[in-house]
């Protein structure tokens, strides 16, 4: 049943009316044509569906429609439809965040930001409590707000769509200082997540024991040139698999090949980690 049935209706001055204080998102100039294409909608049909207010002491505040409000109000609109029932802090938020989510209007980080603040800075309810409310599994939830703990540059790619929020989350458990590289080798190297966390496995065991953390220029350039070298290493693995499918007459001659280039790399590796450890006791 819609919570908004039996709601009172009636035209409000947009004077009145204010944005909700807590928003789900804040708009941006990503979404001025959308914008734009919703005021030649109403311009042209009128607005179908009223905006959803709450009452204040002085006027109301929006609960669900903001774009709708925005475009009335960019097209000078005196009065607008609203939809007026009393909401709490928490109900409302609930109400714009489901809204958005049904819409498809939140990017996964924006969707990461707002599930944020219901937990932990209003502390309205924990990961199965929200996932409830918006219809959401609890992993749906909590792999979002792990996103959170990427490097901004790392979470405009998630933004832009550069990355999937599955690729994002496996650079979530790498160490942070090769997070940032790591999500431009997949953006650019198109890697699957399959070979992501190929990768994740080799480089377990060694990067810790050579001061990962270390931040000089040198450290950079050579955690880079390994972090290249065992994305190519995963590449030829996935190529060795392929190889199989071909036929008897060319398979063996092919595996053998790329056998050996993987063992060329794999020295390469090697060669650069015994480098970095020199480097590292020479100082």
């Amino acid at each position: 049943m819609d919570i908004f049935d039996n709601s009172l209706v009636e035209p409000i001055e947009l004077r009145m009316i204010r944005p909700s204080q807590s928003p789900v998102r804040y708009p941006d100039s990503k979404n001025s044509t959308d914008l734009d294409n919703l005021k030649l909608s109403i311009k042209e049909h009128g607005l179908l569906q009223p905006i959803v207010v709450r009452p204040l002491e002085h006027g109301f505040e929006i609960v669900a429609g903001h774009r709708r409000f925005a475009a009335c109000k960019s097209l000078r609109w005196r009065f607008i439809p609203c939809k007026i029932r009393e909401f709490s802090d928490k109900h409302a938020y609930e109400i714009q965040l489901t809204e958005n989510l049904q819409r498809k209007t939140m990017d996964p980080i924006e969707e990461a930001e707002a599930f944020q603040k219901y937990i932990v800075d209003f502390g309205w309810g924990g990961v199965s409590d929200l996932g409830k409310k918006i219809g959401k599994s609890e992993e749906y939830v909590s792999h979002r707000i792990q996103l959170l703990r990427l490097p901004e540059d790392v979470k405009d790619k998630v933004t832009c769509s550069d990355l999937s929020v599955s690729q994002a989350l496996e650079i979530t458990t790498v160490d942070p200082s090769i997070k940032a590289d790591l999500a431009s080798n997949i953006v650019d190297n198109n890697l699957t997540v399959r070979q992501i966390r190929q990768i994740k496995h080799q480089l377990k065991p060694k990067e810790n024991d050579i001061d990962s953390h270390s931040k000089s220029k040198g450290d950079q350039i050579i955690r880079k040139s390994s972090l290249a070298l065992k994305i190519t290493l995963s590449r030829i693995d996935d190529l060795i698999e392929d190889a199989h499918s071909t036929n008897a007459k060319e398979r063996v001659e092919l595996i053998t090949f790329l056998m050996d280039v993987r063992r060329k790399v794999h020295t390469m590796i090697d060669d650069s980690l015994k480098y970095k450890k020199r480097q590292s006791s020479g100082r």
